[in-house]
């Protein structure tokens, strides 16, 4: 499921009814004529002999999961260990997830992590099928992790990175051929979902070549 150029506008009016990102006109005619251009965030070495890429969703409970029994160990084994690189690219199925990801992406690479972690753990709490009250949620985690609603307000009114990411996150999930979230590209290789296990002995595999 891809977000079109008109139903990201449209994530952007209705993040404006919830009183902080204007209409989808303004962020159209606010959209500069090149697009900004977006950077991968990674933890670990850039020149790390393994390179992990995590596609997951904010809104997707499987990619939830993965951040609360997984992660934790993989970062502890591999990543603060400096045996790998681990990036995370960010899949939007919906608008929920694009606005989380814009607030994970508002504080920039140094607190990126650390937002997307509350994000995946409180995903139940923040979640709510009334658009306002995802968004105040959302600006919740965002003002925990040291920001003020003025700059969550401007990240989230951003028309030309709103269309920015949506157009990062289909061009390389095409390119690696996603089926689903989360999912993982290994030193290139494309796997589904697994346990920490499974991860353990494939990382292990690269590692050792």
């Amino acid at each position: 499921m891809k977000l079109t150029r008109r139903e990201t506008l449209a994530a952007m009016a209705a993040a404006g009814a919830a009183g902080v990102a204007g209409n989808a006109a303004l962020a159209q005619e606010t959209a500069p004529a090149a697009a900004p251009e977006i950077a991968d965030f990674g933890l670990g070495p850039t020149d790390a002999k393994v390179t992990v890429i995590e596609y997951a969703s904010f809104t997707c409970p499987h990619c939830a999961s993965f951040h609360s029994t997984v992660w934790p160990q993989l970062k502890a084994d591999y990543i603060d260990t400096g045996k790998i690189r681990f990036v995370l690219r960010e899949v939007y199925f919906d608008r929920y997830g694009l606005w989380a990801g814009m607030i994970a992406r508002c504080g920039g690479e140094m607190r990126y992590f650390g937002i997307t972690d509350i994000v995946f753990d409180t995903q139940s709490e923040w979640l709510a099928d009334d658009p306002n009250a995802a968004v105040a949620n959302l600006k919740k985690i965002g003002r925990k992790a040291g920001m003020d609603d003025a700059t969550m307000d401007a990240c989230l009114k951003d028309g030309a990175q709103a269309e920015a990411l949506v157009a990062h996150y289909q061009k390389n999930a095409e390119a690696d051929g996603l089926q689903g979230t989360p999912s993982f590209v290994i030193n290139g290789t494309l796997h589904s979902n697994m346990s920490y296990d499974e991860m353990k002995q494939v990382l292990d595999a690269e590692l050792a070549k």
